[in-house]
């Protein structure tokens, strides 16, 4: 998957390109400032805490049909309009809440987007308080092991799907999650640093 797009692009293959700088990055790592700064510094780092996994795992369900750049610019946004993405905060919103976010034109003011941002809200408070570990333990769990990866070479090289996310969909929504599909879940796996799909090459890597 390329983090510019909503679904892998096979592009004949397409490895690291190098920057300005002098470092080879991942295509879409140079596209445009704002991904030069996540790519190098974010970008599959691994993220743990079940607020800021939960936070991610809201922007990926945002992005869903979207590019991530629309996401990403209005991350701030994001961040003000739900409460910093503290778990509890989401889980205790209103009507009155709910009705302020589809007003909000600084996120994206997609009613099923915002329902299932505060339902899994919800859904995360409840992995959190009887999954040993909570949210974040649930989440990596699922991470492959490294070892079992060879770096990809190539854009064509990254999946949009695995077997883990597709396993990690189905468990979030056996938990009440919604908008996490597949393919969804994969993104964030990568996201996360659940896995790291920076090319061989890149200087992310």
């Amino acid at each position: 998957m390329t983090r510019s797009g909503t679904a892998a692009v096979s592009d004949g293959g397409t490895g690291t390109v190098v920057g300005p700088d002098g470092k080879p990055r991942c295509p879409w790592g140079l596209s445009t400032p704002d991904y030069v700064a996540y790519h190098d510094e974010e970008w599959g780092r691994p993220v743990h805490g079940d607020d800021p996994l939960f936070e991610r795992i809201c922007l990926e369900a945002f992005q869903s049909g979207l590019s991530w750049i629309t996401i990403l610019r209005r991350r701030e946004t994001f961040r003000a309009a739900f409460a910093g993405f503290a778990i509890d905060a989401v889980a205790a919103f209103t009507d009155e809440d709910r009705a302020r976010l589809l007003a909000d034109p600084g996120i994206i003011r997609n009613r099923a987007k915002v329902d299932a941002a505060i339902a899994n809200a919800a859904a995360a408070r409840a992995v959190r308080d009887t999954y040993d570990g909570g949210l974040d333990a649930l989440l990596w769990s699922f991470a492959p092991d490294p070892a079992l990866r060879p770096a990809p070479r190539t854009t064509a090289d990254v999946p949009a799907t695995t077997p883990e996310s597709t396993a990690l969909a189905k468990e979030l929504k056996k938990h009440g999650f919604r908008f996490v599909g597949p393919t969804t879940a994969y993104a964030l796996m990568q996201a996360c640093g659940l896995v790291n799909d920076h090319l061989a090459g890149c200087a992310a890597r």
